[in-house]
């Protein structure tokens, strides 16, 4: 049987068993969708990247979890940059990846760390009973109604939509003992791929807000620390005017109820910073943006085996 190289990364952290796992394949080129299911299902990670070539952009990115392919994620994109970064193949500076979502620009810092710029910002609130979500999260729903006249339950999108949950205070996030079937009815009514909950009540004076996210959708119960969601997050904070002031780099800790700590930064873009060699006519750099960026770690590098391409038996873990 055929075996191809298969890594895992933890995204969002400098130490390694922390932050979120992420699979990449950095040579994916011939592997059918049902091998790369079935790989993404092996490693078991949230999510696993596989690397091909692009006619559009410098490569092309695909993502699964473990039960079916994801548009776009954000810890998966930064520890494959990550990655190739610090093997070599690719020096500092701004670069261009295909997804199924369009063309997303990453820049590499000097010190490694890796920025995601996202598609173009949608949120909108929604009509949702506190007395539902709450009952999914198994909190009181005077956690959620003490801030919601401020901030209310809203969509919030830049490539994957959350539905954006504000609580009051850190001891009711580290509460939740989340129902993934209630939450699943909520995302899917919605449209939504998960459900992100968030305080400004945080572990680190450092830190801007502390967060967690419920993605059964995918397959996920928790995911340990979600690039895509903080980067909704932050345009959600930015259209509800959430600060007086909004800050430079919005950081994001998330992972510590899962023992895995991680942190992801995130940045409003304007529209004259976008990178002059991206197709303007891209409608996710029509208008200014969020980028996310963090570090990366290595883990473990091996080979996973390849299943026969015919075979539709792992289709369904």
């Amino acid at each position: 049987m055929d075996s191809c190289r298969a890594l895992l990364v933890d995204a969002f952290s400098t130490d390694p068993l922390a932050g979120n796992p992420a699979g990449v394949i950095p040579d994916a080129e011939g592997l059918a969708d049902n091998q790369q299911r079935a790989i993404a299902a092996e490693l078991g990670a949230s999510e696993t990247v596989f690397i091909t070539d692009s006619e559009v952009a410098e490569r092309r990115f695909r993502y699964f979890s473990p039960t079916t392919e994801v548009d776009l994620c954000g810890h998966a994109t930064i520890a494959a940059y990550a990655y190739l970064d610090a093997t070599g193949e690719i020096d500092p500076g701004t670069h261009t990846v295909e997804t199924n979502v369009g063309v997303i620009e990453i820049t590499v810092d000097d010190d490694g760390t890796v920025w995601m710029r996202q598609q173009s910002p949608t949120v909108a609130s929604i009509d949702l009973a506190y007395d539902d979500v709450a009952d999914a999260l198994s909190i009181d729903a005077a956690a959620l109604r003490d801030i919601g006249d401020e901030l209310p339950l809203a969509v919030a999108s830049t490539g994957l939509p959350f539905i954006i949950v504000p609580v009051n205070f850190l001891e009711h996030i580290g509460d939740v003992n989340p129902d993934a079937a209630a939450i699943d009815t909520l995302v899917t009514s919605y449209d939504a791929a998960g459900m992100y909950i968030f305080s400004f009540d945080t572990l680190e004076s450092a830190s801007t807000l502390h967060a967690r996210a419920f993605v059964p959708s995918l397959g996920i119960t928790e995911d340990p620390v979600t690039g895509t969601a903080a980067g909704a997050c932050t345009a959600y904070l930015d259209t509800f005017d959430a600060f007086d002031v909004f800050p430079p780099t919005v950081r994001c800790e998330q992972g510590h109820f899962c023992d895995r700590p991680g942190y992801i930064r995130a940045q409003l873009i304007q529209p004259e910073q976008q990178n002059d060699k991206l197709d303007e006519s891209n409608d996710s750099y029509a208008q200014g943006g969020v980028r996310v960026g963090g570090h990366a770690v290595m883990t473990l590098d091996g080979t996973v085996a390849i299943p026969s391409a015919n075979d539709n038996d792992i289709l369904e873990p």
